[in-house]
């Protein structure tokens, strides 16, 4: 149905309120105590009343005022209308998990999917099984933008900045760790610096770029790596590794999942490598959605239990 703007120009939400009020009271005197107004300002409401809808409305009788019969029918069509109105204005919308049926759009990178995924989605499962999570491939370097246009509901990322109505709940923070085969690479304990840098390294990139922070860190020691594979995949990197005499360096949380279905063998990165911190994203406009509130809390909640559970630390201001 299509609203037509001009039939509204003369309606005054407060006249219908002092409607309700007169039918119930059936009195201009006690409507007025109720709605806290003079007897002439609720006369002179009434006045507008009669003009607005053509018709008495209310004859007086004896003490009363009794309604007439367009009075009658208009009270039994405003109510309702009333009621849904006051709840829409003033009650905020209650979310039930166990019955809600929504679909959430959710951005994040494969490794965030990976280490997540397989935790979160049998915990909402369980307590939700009506909403159901749409995850689409993104990067911290787009985020905020397809979160603007509506592209994603939200995000997991680590992207650091962003807009003023960028809304973020920091999750955890995560250092990174270095992968390798140990029968193609025989070490004798965690590699130092020098082996570190002796032999190939996979590298995950999301704009095509051949360094990261590491090759930063290296340089400001005269150093460098050699960067033989470079790829937006994490998901491609344990198969590389099996196969091939490299170093990959990734988010501690795929670590423990990739030794033990992989056989690979890890150490912490030999360089002062800050932790980077894991954020959800979303828009401001969706801070009134219940759906979306609820889902942020949820996730939250797991991924304080995953990290409690591994012994990592649980949160941190430092950025990647």
């Amino acid at each position: 149905m299509t609203i037509k703007e001009n039939d509204f120009r003369k309606i005054d939400l407060n006249l219908l309120i002092a409607f309700a009020v007169l039918f119930r009271e059936q009195s201009v005197s006690a409507a007025a105590d109720k709605l806290h107004l003079g007897q002439p300002a609720v006369s002179g409401a009434l006045s507008r009343l009669r003009d607005m809808f053509d018709d008495p409305l209310f004859i007086r009788s004896g003490h009363r005022m009794q309604p007439t019969a367009r009075a009658v029918a208009l009270h039994s069509e405003l109510m309702p209308l009333l009621e849904q109105l006051q709840s829409a204005l003033f009650q905020q919308a209650e979310f039930h998990p166990a019955q809600a049926q929504v679909t959430v759009t959710l951005g994040m990178t494969d490794w965030v999917e990976m280490w997540l995924m397989p935790v979160l989605i049998p915990a909402l499962r369980a307590v939700a099984p009506g909403v159901r999570l749409s995850t689409v491939a993104s990067d911290p370097f787009s985020d905020a933008e397809r979160l603007e246009a509506g592209e994603l509901d939200m995000a997991i990322s680590v992207a650091t900045a962003g807009p003023r109505w960028l809304e973020r709940e920091p999750l955890t923070a995560m250092s990174l760790t270095t992968l390798w085969h140990p029968a193609l690479l025989p070490l004798r304990g965690a590699p130092d610096v020098d082996t570190f840098t002796t032999y190939p390294h996979l590298l995950v990139s999301y704009r095509e770029a051949n360094s990261s922070q590491i090759d930063t860190l290296l340089a400001k020691q005269g150093l460098a790596r050699r960067v033989s594979y470079t790829t937006p995949h994490f998901a491609a990197l344990p198969g590389l590794l099996a196969s091939l005499p490299a170093f990959a360096s990734v988010p501690a949380g795929l670590a423990q999942g990739w030794e033990k279905t992989w056989g690979l063998a890890s150490a912490p990165v030999p360089l002062e490598v800050p932790p980077f911190t894991l954020s959800l994203l979303w828009h401001q406009r969706h801070n009134s959605d219940p759906a979306l509130m609820w889902l942020r809390e949820f996730i939250r909640r797991q991924v304080a239990e995953m990290t409690d559970a591994a012994d990592c630390p649980s949160m941190t201001a430092a950025i990647a």
